[in-house]
């Protein structure tokens, strides 16, 4: 079964961190990962920035197993749309940026 990350860079509504950190962590990684296709999800926060980031603080990374991508993509657009899954305000919906990457290559460790 093919298998994908989907990557997405987000920031707070200005002063709302705390509250966004919270909501992403504790309900919206779990609304998500309840989609069909998705199995795990892990966030991070900007360690160092090398010249060529994004200028977000936040990053989730998704692990997608799918034989149908665009019906686990749906599945995540539906159910926002719905109110299956609760889009906090103390997300900046400006400055979100979504990309998904299919696995190509096999792990390399040193």
């Amino acid at each position: 079964m093919p298998r994908y990350k989907l990557v997405v860079h987000s920031a707070p509504t200005a002063g709302n961190e705390d509250e966004y950190n919270d909501w992403y962590q504790n309900t919206h990684l779990a609304d998500v990962t309840s989609v069909s296709g998705i199995v795990s999800a892990q966030r991070f926060r900007l360690a160092a920035d090398l010249g060529a980031g994004t200028g977000h603080k936040y990053l989730a990374i998704y692990d997608i197993e799918t034989d149908d991508l665009q019906a686990t993509l749906s599945g995540i657009t539906s159910s926002s749309e719905s109110g299956n899954m609760f889009i906090s305000e103390t997300l900046d919906l400006d400055q979100v940026l979504a990309t998904v990457f299919e696995e190509f290559g096999e792990p390399v460790s040193g």
